[in-house]
């Protein structure tokens, strides 16, 4: 198989993080640790969950993109992506609908989008109370340009994306796995 990733995009709470979880922790599929400047969260591990960096060191990398949220840096670099397709031909990262975009633009026939979204509001705010984040800091997500942007499928994405509602864990799964199938990735597990 030739190499491939698979863009996890959607808005704060729409399950990014679970579903790069899964994938890496039930298929063949390597995640591709982004870069950030932001302090680590409890229970995050430095080459683990992120690169976690500094401002001076971020720029030492060479970027597919990257963008400054919430006063942070995060990026996705070509010698992390490298390094997962060294382990195995699929990779997988969690980026912003823009990140999304930008590999389309840059690498589209190895790029394949999965857009994540939730009907409900209440279950993002759930979600995020869930891994730790406090209630100011959900409001100032929730109510980023960032957010806002995200909540919606871009236009330049709508033909180009999988849209997957991830209301209910195991349909979610379920989803999932018919996804990869049709992408003819290894899905036994």
């Amino acid at each position: 198989m030739e190499n491939k990733v698979i863009v996890l995009c959607g808005a704060p709470g729409s399950g990014k993080t679970t579903v790069r979880k899964y994938l890496t922790e039930n298929f063949a599929i390597e995640p591709v640790l982004t870069h950030t400047t932001r302090p680590k969260r409890k229970g995050e591990h430095d080459g683990i969950d992120y690169w976690f960096e500094t401002r001076e060191t971020f720029f030492e990398n060479h970027y597919l993109e990257y963008v400054e949220y919430d006063g942070n840096l995060y990026g996705s670099s070509y010698e992390s992506l490298e390094r997962a397709w060294q382990k195995a031909p699929v990779a997988t990262i969690v980026l912003d609908t823009k990140g999304a975009e930008t590999y389309l633009e840059r690498i589209p026939e190895k790029t394949e989008v999965v857009y994540l979204c939730v009907t409900d509001e209440k279950v993002q705010r759930e979600r995020m109370e869930q891994r730790g984040d406090d209630a100011d800091k959900i409001r100032r997500r929730l109510a980023s340009q960032e957010a806002k942007r995200d909540r919606k499928l871009p236009e330049r994405l709508v033909k180009h994306v999988h849209v997957i509602e991830n209301d209910d864990w195991e349909e979610t799964k379920v989803k999932i796995q018919t996804l990869l199938q049709m992408l003819g990735i290894e899905t036994t597990c």
